[in-house]
């Protein structure tokens, strides 16, 4: 059976302990939690799990601590209470460096962030990005499992933080790019809530900027190459669409800095020369 403790009750975190409640609550796993709030604390335990009255106590019950707090100074000082005993899961998005860090002082220290946000959480769905040996790895991935349908191992201490910060790269750059796209629209006299919906339909079929994600380099591609001709079908129709709507835009006074600044980066950026 796993002891799992749970640090830091939030928007995340709370529905994250909860689908490890109900593990607990089949026997598989004992859980045991702590937050400053006493609310969520009150709902995990009348879902099945114990609370404690410190981080210093929970660290001493446990073999595996889940930490899902607010900042890199919360999460030091959660590591310092919790000991060298259990193994530290840091579910925070943190600083580059913070994991190497906590390791130093001596500390087990996974870096586990999460995506999916508190729909993914609430659901068992997240995706979990995990940097640490594989001994720690082993320790925490039943508790894992338990939170996230796609627990991948990114390898050492800090991979799982480098991850997610170049997975969510993409997603505000995106989310600029779409406001981007709404001031054109907007311009051009459409229903932004229309196009939101037609932007979700169709990302959910080809998977957004997801798509172009299959290669293990981002080396230039070499002609011949498999992918050479994919991904010039892919600029040839990004040049194109990209010029059209600049020139829509032109046209009715919007500024779109990201897509002037996409039109001449795609095709190198897409490895063709």
């Amino acid at each position: 059976m796993s002891r799992i403790g749970f640090v830091g009750l939030g928007n995340i975190g709370k529905p994250m302990a909860l689908r490890l409640a109900a593990a607990a609550s089949s026997g598989d796993v004992e859980l045991w939690v702590y937050d400053v709030a006493p609310d969520p604390v009150a709902e995990l335990t009348a879902a099945g799990a114990k609370a404690v009255g410190s981080v210093r106590e929970l660290g001493a019950l446990v073999d595996v601590v889940c930490v899902m707090v607010r900042d890199d100074d919360q999460v030091r000082a959660v590591a310092e209470d919790v000991g060298a005993g259990p193994v530290l899961v840091v579910h925070s998005t943190v600083a580059p460096d913070t994991p190497a860090e906590l390791g130093a002082g001596g500390l087990t220290v996974l870096d586990a962030p999460v995506s999916g946000g508190p729909m993914g959480a609430a659901d068992g769905s997240l995706a979990i990005m995990v940097g640490g040996s594989d001994e720690a790895f082993a320790s925490a991935r039943p508790a894992l499992e338990v939170m996230g349908s796609k627990v991948v191992h990114a390898g050492p201490l800090g991979a799982g933080t480098r991850m997610k910060l170049a997975r969510n790269l993409i997603h505000f750059v995106a989310f600029t790019a779409v406001t981007e796209a709404q001031r054109l629209a907007e311009a051009a006299g459409l229903d932004l809530r229309d196009l939101g919906e037609v932007v979700r339909h169709t990302d959910a079929i080809t998977g957004g900027p997801g798509a172009i994600m299959h290669r293990d380099t981002a080396a230039p591609i070499e002609p011949g190459d498999f992918w050479y001709d994919v991904f010039d079908h892919v600029r040839a129709l990004g040049e194109k669409d990209l010029s059209f709507a600049i020139a829509l835009a032109d046209e009715l006074g919007v500024d779109v800095p990201l897509a002037r600044e996409a039109l001449p980066r795609l095709g190198k950026g897409l490895g063709l020369t």
